[in-house]
């Protein structure tokens, strides 16, 4: 007789933006030939460049010729992929080993099997609000207890609230836990830690023997130099952190699939020693994953050049740009607003204390705009919503210009 895993049923009811979906649905439904303006899921809109493309393009022909054609790569990744990406750290003043590199089809995908590499005991904290495939990939691995719908929390997790008081980045906990995730630039709140604050957490890991897993997929939007793009620019992080990165909000590569996680050979565990995590890591890859796609990678390539990197920038600032329409446009309509200067996504407190989801739907039914709930992302995002900057240029502007026409609320 099959079971199935009992922790699948602790998941917390309704996946945030399949909800966001059906509740949009409902609305259009009610309101035949309704526009609605989508400032929600952060997904890429605007068309790879062309020198992205010409990578893309040259690979693909070179796979329908028998003396170019090539079918499995290495797992870990192509190596001039790896070498490039190698460079691109080292233009930051870090210094990596490509075959530190392990290349993927996204970071998603990466932050939710890299939890596999540690005994289920492991006490996890998880930085909150958080990007739901954190939690969940650790609930489904039995880390936690179930959920609770008052607090919104899962009994097991030591959640790190970040709130308006701390600038939505969390100090490190006080008591002893094992795995600590981490997102810099922030999604949901846009916020992007210091490197005083991400020493911190360095120093808690290393005192304390924790790993910290540690999300930079929105590194490219961070404009202030001061602040790090890796974990890997704070002393001692290679001894207790994993980096995750995504070419996806990089450049464009949502839907080309296409990212990279970095396992430095020098980081260990409570009961491991240098090494040994990197060879475990290096073991699941050829194990189960056959790695991306040899077009996807070409395309990474690309990116990467001198032109590519250039390319892609353009865009990044063109999204950022987007970002300071809507933060600007929400102040000038009564709101408070956070984020939205080194990350594409800006947090915004809901008005007169409602609920996330209250607020969500009133700029549904007043303004026609959809916004993600910050409660989808935990606890500590009730009160908040997630305005996302990805979009086209004239849609961003019929949106922030709807809510300041319709949106109608007590300022007092």
């Amino acid at each position: 007789m099959a079971i199935i895993n009992n922790n699948y049923r602790k998941l917390s009811a309704g996946y945030l933006f399949p909800e966001i979906a059906r509740r949009a649905k409902t609305y259009q439904d009610a309101h035949p030939g309704s526009m609605l303006h989508k400032l929600g899921i952060g997904n890429t809109t605007e068309p790879l460049p062309e020198s992205i493309l010409a990578g893309l393009h040259e690979k693909v022909d070179r796979l329908g010729k028998a003396d170019t054609y090539t079918g499995y790569g290495d797992e870990q990744g192509d190596t001039p992929l790896r070498e490039a990406l190698a460079a691109y750290y080292k233009d930051m003043g870090i210094d990596i080993s490509p075959d530190e590199f392990f290349v993927s089809d996204g970071a998603k995908a990466d932050a939710a099997n890299i939890q596999s590499l540690f005994d289920e005991n492991n006490v996890v904290a998880i930085q909150d609000p958080a990007y739901p495939v954190y939690v969940d990939s650790n609930v489904v691995s039995g880390r936690t207890g179930r959920f609770d719908k008052n607090q919104g929390k899962y009994g097991g997790f030591v959640y790190l609230a970040g709130t308006e008081e701390n600038g939505f980045f969390p100090t490190p906990p006080e008591g002893k836990v094992d795995l600590i995730y981490l997102c810099s630039p922030n999604n949901p709140t846009g916020a992007v830690a210091t490197h005083e604050q991400l020493q911190a957490f360095v120093d808690y890991a290393r005192n304390h023997k924790a790993v910290i897993i540690f999300d930079a997929a929105y590194a490219e939007y961070i404009s202030d130099d001061s602040l790090p793009k890796s974990i890997f620019a704070i002393p001692g992080a290679r001894e207790c952190a994993i980096e995750i990165n995504s070419f996806s909000k990089f450049a464009g590569f949502t839907g080309v699939r296409l990212g990279w996680t970095i396992v430095p050979k020098q980081l260990s565990a409570e009961d491991s020693k240098p090494g040994e995590l990197h060879a475990m890591w290096f073991r699941r890859q050829v194990t189960f994953f056959n790695g991306a796609s040899n077009i996807a990678q070409a395309g990474g390539l690309a990116v990467l050049s001198k032109q590519g990197l250039a390319q892609s920038r353009a865009i990044i600032q063109y999204y950022m740009e987007n970002a300071r329409i809507i933060r600007e446009g929400l102040q000038s309509a009564g709101l408070t607003v956070y984020g939205g200067d080194n990350a594409p996504y800006v947090w915004v407190k809901t008005p007169q204390g409602m609920n996330s989801w209250e607020f969500f739907d009133q700029l549904l039914n007043q303004c026609q705009v959809i916004v993600t709930p910050g409660s989808g992302f935990g606890s500590a995002g009730e009160h908040y919503i997630r305005v996302s900057a990805f979009g086209h240029r004239d849609n961003i502007q019929a949106a922030v210009q709807s809510i300041q026409n319709n949106l109608v609320f007590s300022k007092e």
